[in-house]
């Protein structure tokens, strides 16, 4: 079971609803009691991800931690959208996520069941086709062109001010360099992908990378 640090489930429910309430004090009916009925389920999903990051320790969710409170707050109102809970309250998980973690990861959007962010500030999700073993860092962006989304596949990495958008396929174990755009194109998988002359992307051979930042 997740140990949840400097908390309770009971204080962790208080503190997420406490948030919503000062954030949006328009209307507080049942918020702390439908919040309640989807917590474990969030928790389950939150704790099967912090297992697989190599460098948190596996069963503990610090709510201080803003990269596990981000993840949370998404499993939270995504796992209420799921069970087609209370679409206020999962616009309102939404908009507290973005609010005090500078990410844009709607609720709606299907995330994998496992991924790593090491800085959330600045990062934009559409919604796409997302591998496990993500890793997202500040300012990355997954956007749709004409209404196209991307397919990224498993062990992805998106470096800072990295962007994938459109038709492209980022094929498994690609890391995005820093600075990048792979815009409507397609990666070979297993590669460095940097940006080269005139808008072309260059490709180099990598190893897995993403078995630095997860168990698996």
């Amino acid at each position: 079971m997740l140990k949840l640090l400097h908390s309770s489930r009971e204080e962790l429910l208080r503190y997420t609803t406490t948030q919503l309430h000062t954030f949006f004090p328009d209307r507080q009916d049942n918020t702390k009691q439908i919040i309640d009925s989807y917590l474990d389920n969030a928790l389950t999903r939150l704790e099967n991800c912090i297992n697989a990051v190599r460098m948190w320790r596996p069963g503990e969710f610090d709510y201080l931690h803003s990269s596990q409170y981000a993840i949370f707050l998404y499993f939270l109102a995504n796992t209420l959208w799921r069970q087609e809970g209370d679409q206020r309250i999962c616009t309102k998980l939404f908009f507290l996520n973005k609010s005090l973690n500078g990410i844009d990861c709607f609720y709606e959007i299907e995330m994998p069941d496992i991924f790593f962010i090491g800085h959330s500030v600045g990062i934009v999700l559409a919604k796409a086709t997302y591998g496990n073993y993500l890793v997202l860092y500040q300012n990355s962006t997954v956007g749709k062109n004409h209404g196209i989304s991307p397919i990224i596949g498993e062990g992805v990495i998106m470096y800072p001010n990295s962007a994938i958008i459109g038709s492209s396929h980022v094929r498994n174990r690609s890391v995005i360099s820093q600075g990048v755009s792979v815009i409507n194109r397609e990666t070979p998988g297993d590669c460095l992908v940097f940006q080269g002359n005139g808008g072309d992307l260059v490709f180099r051979q990598r190893l897995d990378s993403a078995d630095e930042y997860f168990r698996r």
